[in-house]
């Protein structure tokens, strides 16, 4: 997969934008950095891992084992911006260098501390952190078309294509990412509105019928889900591409046209909204141009999370997605925020994380969205995150002299 928009149930980012993962890979030989960004690297200022709230209370060894996923990934797991890719290249190689030596699965919090210890020097990312919540919606679903399951998601055509510097025909159109490729040209795809009216009819895309549109609007936001179908059965379907169209969040469309404040529009407040007015279902989707294509999910355990953008399950409570751009795959990152008001039991959340997603609408160094889990009740938990946070960035020892330093 590459980098798109998936995954969001939290207001936030119904209010501002959808999520998007793209598929993992592995980690690169270490070598020189250069060039090196800034944006990032000049925000993190040094500390000790005594300075960081609630780090002596934190599960390290739920930490540890979600940081072995990624041990594996390809040489293609990051795709940076050009600015800051070659630095990306080097924590990844670095990371695996230090997964490789990481302690047994099975091991005690104190011997998974001091392996973070050891092999991190903790830094304070100086900028504005805000966090929301994602997770992993489960709705009802048929192989085939029924009078009650008749919305589809569909599979990506062939020729799916980013579109790049490289590639990007003349006359292309502003904010289009993605396009089809076909007798050598590249074209653009249908947006959602064109879809709703039967742009890709006849052309055996139908991947999966849903019963509810709403359910496939918030899986398109979402970017993964778990189908349970007519039989009982469920099947995970998740992120394969997107036609490339800019996204707009409904929520905003809605405050814009003064149906309500931001408050009002939680996904529960958009549900509640969109059962009060089906005659004005298609009206608002429409404003969304963007939309997603989807995958069957293969051989995935049942109780592990879907795929992240860096290409291994998500794990609740402790994968975070952030800025592509910016932040490395496997990257851990600690995050202290309050989550008042999220139904959670402890709201206040002081947990080393993994940055194993991303998203079109996470940008910024100290932006995250918190992987809460599946199902209902993780849906209106992450619905309610929208927070500040405190982010300290777990940098690799042996690569603390790149921080701070320009391209």
């Amino acid at each position: 997969m590459t980098p798109l928009a998936l995954r969001l149930g939290a207001l936030f980012i119904l209010l501002t934008a959808a999520l998007g993962h793209a598929p993992g890979g592995a980690f690169a030989k270490p070598g020189k950095a250069a060039p090196v960004s800034d944006e990032l690297t000049s925000r993190l200022a040094a500390i000790a891992f005594s300075d960081i709230p609630g780090w002596n209370r934190d599960d390290h060894a739920a930490a540890l084992a979600a940081f072995r996923r990624l041990c594996d990934l390809r040489d293609d797991a990051q795709p940076g911006a050009p600015a800051t890719g070659a630095l990306q290249a080097t924590l990844l190689a670095e990371l695996k260098r230090i997964c490789d030596r990481a302690p047994a699965p099975g091991s005690s919090a104190a011997t998974a501390r001091a392996f973070f210890e050891d092999a991190f020097v903790p830094a304070r990312i100086a900028a504005e952190g805000f966090v929301t919540g994602y997770y992993e919606p489960e709705v009802a679903g048929s192989r085939t078309r029924t009078a009650t399951h008749a919305t589809p998601l569909y599979r990506a055509p062939e020729g799916l294509t980013l579109v790049t510097d490289r590639n990007r025909p003349a006359g292309w159109p502003d904010g289009v990412t993605h396009g089809v490729l076909r007798q050598g040209r590249l074209q653009v795809l249908p947006d959602r509105p064109a879809i709703m009216t039967g742009a890709l009819a006849g052309q055996d895309l139908e991947l999966i019928w849903l019963k509810s549109p709403v359910d496939a609007f918030f899986v398109h936001v979402q970017g993964s889900a778990r189908v349970r179908l007519d039989d009982g059965s469920v099947l995970r379907v998740g992120y394969a591409g997107k036609t490339g169209h800019p996204y707009t969040a409904i929520g905003r469309v809605l405050v814009q046209a003064g149906e309500g404040t931001p408050e009002d529009f939680t996904m529960t407040g958009l549900r509640a909204w969109l059962a009060r007015n089906p005659d004005r279902m298609d009206w608002l989707f429409a404003h969304n141009r963007s939309f997603i294509f989807f995958r069957i999910l293969e051989d995935i355990d049942p109780s592990e999370g879907p795929i992240g953008a860096a290409g291994v399950p998500l794990v609740a409570g402790r994968s975070i997605a952030m800025d592509r751009t910016l932040h490395t795959y496997g990257m851990p990152v600690f995050v202290d925020a309050d989550l008042a008001g999220s139904g959670l039991a402890d709201p206040r959340w002081q947990r080393l994380m993994i940055a194993d997603d991303t998203g079109t609408a996470i940008r910024g160094p100290a932006r995250g969205d918190l992987f809460i889990g599946s199902g209902e009740a993780a849906g209106a938990i992450a619905g309610a995150v929208r927070h500040p946070a405190d982010m300290v960035l777990l940098w690799p020892r042996r690569l603390a002299h790149l921080m701070g330093r320009g391209s």
